[in-house]
């Protein structure tokens, strides 16, 4: 029975060796350029990054070890005639969460969460988007190992984060954000804190963007129910008939959400110049807080149209910003 006990608490104190925590205060460690400009995760072994169309596996020392790009030959996505890009990503017990949608001037189709083997880089499976959650794009996926849960960010309408059951792969819940971290580009969650991302500054004017936090534990289930509801012409607007009246719709619609308020967590000020911050992740190793950051280029509704010539520019440059926790 003793040397039972010893060893449920020597596998304990390793889970809790990569359990990853929040600080309060950082300081920049380090700056790497890496291929891919959408998201970063990491596991105890690997650091991994996704492009908009790759994902790369890096070693700790952020040697490149293995990658998959979109080719002719090979598709990445599971339907490659459907979508064309990854978000932020994660990685949990050996697989990585991608957002996967077809993405083009600032609007998200055929969304769903693909899941790929962090050994392989090949896809498992999908966890389908439910369109009634009233979600229209995701730009970054964290999965919250505390609650069981996979949530999703919505670069579009930045108001609600959504979340799918890691048990069920069904729609769980929703989350409003108040105030909304607008165009939020990727998110992470530990220590039932979500750290939000947001490309809510201005690189033309050197405005720098920001991480904001929330208290997400204790999400309530609300899943989906029948009902009706108005019909959206976009996000903000919606559909009116010949007689000016709001058109709806009955079937499955969101059955409830819940709100949570926002805060600072870090402005931006330490890159290396004001762009289109990306994905973020904390490293299990070290509890380092990894930010992706692109500079160099002009950004119109998410996309690069060209790099800031007047600058020495020639293209973008995709960094990695690593934060050492000081307390």
């Amino acid at each position: 029975m003793k040397k039972l006990l010893i060893l449920l608490a020597v596998c304990c104190l390793g889970t809790a060796a990569y359990a990853q925590h929040l600080g309060t205060e950082y300081r920049l460690k380090k700056v790497v350029q890496v291929p891919g400009r959408q998201g970063v995760a990491a596991d105890k072994d690997y650091f991994y990054i996704s492009d908009t169309r790759g994902l790369y596996k890096f070693d700790h020392n952020w040697n490149l070890v293995q990658k998959r790009v979109k080719t002719d030959k090979d598709g990445l996505f599971p339907h490659p005639e459907l979508a064309n890009h990854f978000g932020d990503i994660d990685v949990y017990d050996g697989k990585i969460y991608t957002g996967n949608e077809h993405f083009n001037l600032g609007r998200g189709e055929n969304i769903s969460v693909s899941i790929y083997d962090a050994k392989t880089l090949q896809w498992i499976e999908d966890i389908p988007w439910s369109p009634e959650s009233g979600q229209v794009e995701v730009s970054g996926v964290a999965v919250d190992r505390e609650q069981g849960l996979v949530w999703l960010s919505d670069w579009v309408d930045s108001r609600y984060v959504y979340a799918y059951s890691l048990a069920t792969k069904k729609y769980y819940t929703k989350m409003q954000c108040r105030p909304e971290p607008y165009w939020c580009q990727g998110i992470y969650v530990c220590d039932g804190t979500m750290l939000f991302s947001a490309d809510d500054g201005e690189s033309t004017y050197q405005i720098p963007d920001n991480i904001y936090k929330a208290d997400i534990s204790g999400a309530p289930y609300f899943g989906l129910k029948q009902g009706t509801e108005p019909v959206k012409k976009d996000p903000w607007n919606v559909k009116t008939d010949a007689n000016g009246k709001v058109v709806t719709r009955t079937g499955l619609i969101a059955a409830g959400a819940f709100a949570r308020p926002l805060t600072l967590f870090m402005e931006m000020k330490s890159f290396r110049r004001c762009g289109e911050i990306e994905g973020l992740t904390v490293d299990p190793n070290t509890d380092d807080l990894l930010v992706l950051n692109n500079r160099g280029t002009q950004i119109i509704l998410g996309m690069s149209q060209g790099p800031f010539k007047e600058e020495g520019y020639t293209g973008e440059i995709h960094e990695v910003y690593v934060y050492e926790k000081i307390k």
